[in-house]
């Protein structure tokens, strides 16, 4: 029978448990989130704005029209968030009460299936007992949602605060084609809002690209073909609709 390793060679239960890391981790969740939020506020009221500019030059109408949309936006934005992160929440609760009543149940059982787990990750299976006898020690029901479902029991997301953040991006996006469609001149509003777009979605699409370690050109590019496609199929909606209507 083979000694059991060192303690030195035995990592602790510190050593799988990164709180910065997870902050970080959330933190970054938070910024990717608004930057989404902040580019579906650009392209959905610029390309409102731009086909009712095509239709119309009342600058109140434009105003009206553009209004309307950004506050419709962020409660949907609010809404869809909060609905989508209560079942989240009410999902991860549901599993973590689960994995309670079974730890209270079967102490031993769930002992041998967290060391099963990180054996199969690749720890002998004596440090792998060993890893798992220290973090039940410190926290069992910790331990073994974080490595059986990868969640963490006490850090849950906030629905009205995922709500408020989308909102918030949601309105600060849509306020710029908005803002450059209402200040620009008559004949320069669509020229000036569509160029105010291109550099709005350049700089969220390479910051959202940083975010996820992705391609940057291939994401700034996506999000261009699409805030163009949107612009200009509402253009060219608003302007059949105002020759034919108005």
């Amino acid at each position: 029978m083979a000694a059991d390793p060192p303690a030195s060679a035995a990592p602790t239960a510190s050593s799988w448990d990164d709180p910065q890391g997870a902050a970080l981790q959330s933190r970054l969740n938070w910024l990717r989130a608004g930057v989404l939020g902040a580019n579906d506020g650009i392209i959905s009221t610029a390309g409102l704005v731009v086909g009712v500019a095509a239709a119309t030059t009342d600058r109140g109408a434009i105003l009206l029209a553009g209004v309307a949309a950004l506050v419709a936006g962020a409660v949907s934005m609010a809404l869809g968030e909060y609905v989508s992160v209560s079942s989240q929440r009410d999902t991860e609760r549901a599993l973590i009460e689960h994995e309670r009543r079974e730890i209270e149940e079967d102490p031993d059982g769930e002992l041998a299936q967290l060391a099963g787990i990180y054996e199969a990750k690749g720890l002998t299976p004596a440090t792998a007992r060993r890893v798992a006898l220290e973090l039940t020690e410190r926290d069992p029901l910790a331990a073994h949602v974080e490595a059986e479902l990868g969640l963490d029991p006490d850090a849950r997301t906030n629905p009205w605060h995922a709500a408020l953040a989308s909102a918030i991006a949601f309105t600060l996006g849509a306020a710029l084609p908005l803002g450059a469609m209402v200040l620009a001149p008559a004949a320069a509003r669509i020229p000036v809002t569509v160029a105010a777009v291109i550099v709005a979605l350049a700089v969220t699409g390479s910051v959202s690209a940083w975010f996820g370690r992705a391609h940057r050109l291939r994401a700034v590019v996506r999000l261009l073909v699409g805030g163009a496609l949107a612009m200009g199929v509402t253009w060219a909606v608003g302007s059949l609709v105002g020759a034919t209507v108005l």
